[in-house]
């Protein structure tokens, strides 16, 4: 598409940035995103996705919108207490940006739905809570070839990486944690999270999406970023591609 003067005012900040350009901005308009959890990733994820101009966003998720929610989910105001949280943040992310395409899919995502919607976009950003999504969306992405942003946040801790199914290089999200681990699943209702802290790894999500959309800088893919709230320090290693992964090995 071209941009229209509109769009180049809108985005003039993007296009005076050679990394980006014209020609990124663009990119990044006709791209399409899926973003699954509108909680407390996917909030700063889709808002800051919508307000760069991506093109169509669906938001995925089947949880309503609770008043404890409201501490770090900024997608959401006190008067959505009960609605449902992609309509929710839909509503947000229009109101930032009308031009846009908001699509809410009002359900968790799970077999023939969760592979539609992975194979409707450009590129997917896990926002979820939980390793059995995280796991089924991973599986998804590397079956279609999609893209992958992830991240985790608790307490006072986050984590980024990025997975490129159909790099021969990069891992996929079963690589560096694998599905068979018997290690007990933490959630912020048990442990809690600083509100903050989902906005800097949310952020840092859509960060990367816009850079991958647009060929800038240098991705996440094939790394994973730590990020140490209370010590303000972020640690980034090297994830391997595992040989004997039965997922992204499977596939040509």
């Amino acid at each position: 598409m071209e941009l229209n003067d509109n769009q180049l005012l809108r985005y003039s900040r993007h296009i005076l940035l050679p990394e980006i350009g014209v020609d990124g901005q663009t990119r990044i308009a006709d791209a399409a995103v899926l973003v699954v959890g509108a909680g407390g990733l996917g909030c700063p994820a889709a808002l800051y996705l919508g307000a760069a101009g991506v093109g169509r966003l669906l938001l995925a998720d089947g949880d309503t919108v609770d008043l404890t929610n409201l501490q770090r989910q900024i997608g959401h105001a006190t008067a959505s207490i009960g609605a449902n949280k992609a309509d929710s943040l839909a509503r947000s992310v229009r109101a930032v940006n009308p031009e846009i395409d908001v699509q809410p899919l009002c359900e968790a995502l799970s077999g023939d739905a969760l592979r539609n919607a992975v194979a409707a976009v450009d590129l997917v950003v896990d926002a979820s809570d939980n390793f059995v999504t995280r796991h089924a969306v991973n599986r998804a992405c590397v079956a279609l070839k999609k893209p992958l942003v992830s991240g985790a946040a608790i307490g006072f801790s986050g984590q980024l990486a990025v997975f490129a199914a159909g790099n021969a290089a990069s891992p996929c999200y079963h690589c560096l944690f694998p599905d068979q681990t018997a290690e007990p699943e933490v959630r912020c209702a048990e442990a809690g999270v600083i509100a903050p802290l989902v906005g800097i790894i949310g952020a840092m999500q859509a960060l990367e999406a816009l850079k991958y959309l647009t060929g800038a800088g240098t991705s996440l893919v094939g790394r994973l970023l730590l990020w140490d709230g209370l010590g303000a320090e972020a640690r980034v290693m090297r994830v391997p591609r595992d040989p004997a992964c039965p997922v992204c090995t499977a596939l040509p």
